[in-house]
């Protein structure tokens, strides 16, 4: 593949076969009207070069835009050859014959169409020579002098002509790959907002449904290890069961207009009452939770304050999943400039098994909340292995 070391001077696109022939059919033409105009009446010497030249030009054209090494390593398919060699040898040409004038002038603005400028005005300079050495010593119809003027003018515009359209296909280029750039930045950004709120909308459905559904494997669970209860105590965990699968509907009910309607129809941010209503939800649910509340959590912003509801609601939920029959402690803390929320458990009762197995989720959508307020979650296992603890620090304030 020929290389074009000079910056800004990438080669532009190989031509096609059609274009190709196209080119040396227009050159072959234009040889034969000059040697119909230039050759002599009778035949002769001169007469046998000017055609021998034509050919040779002719025949040099192909290679100002196609390489042979390049077609023998592509398989015949070919590659842009340089058009700097061709034209050199055109302008010596030139210089024996105007049949070679054609193949020189289409030469000359093609290095100029694809060359630097200082390698343009070299082939042009040679090109130039080329012409006024054929002057010299060929009948033109012109005094020496202007046909000197007009040869350098022709050559100068032909290689303004070439740096014209060297320029403007550069340009081209450039708002073409910007335009590609910016389709790609845009398809990027595309992708990274459904992904985010697919992940808000993950984030949601689990927080909300699967509190609620923990909720009611504990109940059914309860009914299940004691299926000898009074009447009174089912009739309780009925109506449990169904405020519970109410409240399941309502809250998918708002995740769905949440994807119907945007971001923007989100429900009201929960306070410090919620905080307490999950509490007394798991109360009811027959959980022992010892609850804390330090200080005015109404005071804090409201995305504190989600994020502390979404705290609580995740350390209840691991706990009745994983530590059935356990107390549980919760405890909320507000301090200026900070919330720290605990969530503690005694792991499983003797007697109770896991009801529910995690996906992991919730701690990971958990982390991506408070890690939105620059704060920190710590879950694991308590000194021993006996129980777990969730430990959110969110910050506020300046």
């Amino acid at each position: 593949m020929n290389s074009y070391p000079d910056e800004g001077c990438s080669p532009p696109q190989v031509p096609s076969r059609a274009v190709l022939t196209g080119a040396v059919l227009a050159v072959g033409v234009l040889t034969a009207l000059m040697l119909w105009g230039a050759l002599p009446g009778e035949p002769g010497p001169r007469v046998v070069l000017d055609v021998v030249v034509g050919l040779v030009a002719v025949a040099l054209s192909p290679f100002l835009w196609w390489s042979p090494r390049g077609r023998e390593r592509r398989g015949g398919a070919g590659t842009l050859g340089d058009p700097v060699v061709p034209a050199l040898v055109l302008a010596a040409l030139a210089a024996l014959s105007p049949a070679a004038t054609p193949a020189s002038t289409v030469a000359t603005l093609e290095v100029a169409r694809r060359r630097p400028l200082r390698v343009a005005v070299l082939v042009a300079a040679a090109g130039f020579a080329g012409h006024a050495v054929q002057g010299l010593w060929r009948p033109t119809g012109l005094p020496l002098g202007w046909w000197l003027l007009c040869d350098a003018a022709v050559h100068a515009a032909l290689v303004g002509w070439g740096a014209f359209a060297q320029a403007r296909a550069q340009v081209v280029a450039d708002l073409r790959e910007r335009a590609r750039r910016a389709e790609r930045e845009q398809a990027l950004r595309v992708r990274e907002a459904r992904t985010a709120e697919r992940t808000r909308i993950a984030r949601e459905m689990h927080d909300t449904l699967a509190h609620r559904l923990s909720l009611l494997a504990t109940i059914a669970g309860a009914l299940e290890f004691r299926p000898d209860s009074p009447p009174e105590e089912v009739a309780r965990a009925a109506g449990l069961v169904r405020e519970g699968v109410s409240a399941a509907l309502e809250e998918l009910r708002d995740v769905v207009g949440v994807l119907r309607a945007g971001p923007d129809a989100l429900r009201p941010v929960p306070g410090p009452g919620d905080v307490a209503r999950l509490v007394d939800e798991s109360r009811r649910a027959g959980v022992a939770v010892d609850w804390a509340l330090d200080g005015d959590l109404a005071a804090v912003p409201a995305t504190v304050q989600a994020a502390t509801f979404r705290a609580v609601q995740e350390g209840l939920t691991n706990a009745r999943r994983h530590a059935p029959g356990s107390a549980v402690r919760v405890a909320v803390v507000v301090v200026p400039g900070e919330v720290r929320v605990d969530v503690s458990d005694d792991g499983p009762s003797p007697g109770h098994a896991p009801s529910l197995q995690g996906t992991g989720t919730g701690l990971v959508g958990l982390r991506e909340r408070a890690g939105l307020l620059r704060g920190e979650v710590l879950a694991g296992p308590l000194p021993g292995g006996a129980g777990f603890r969730l430990t959110v620090s969110l910050p506020w304030g300046s």
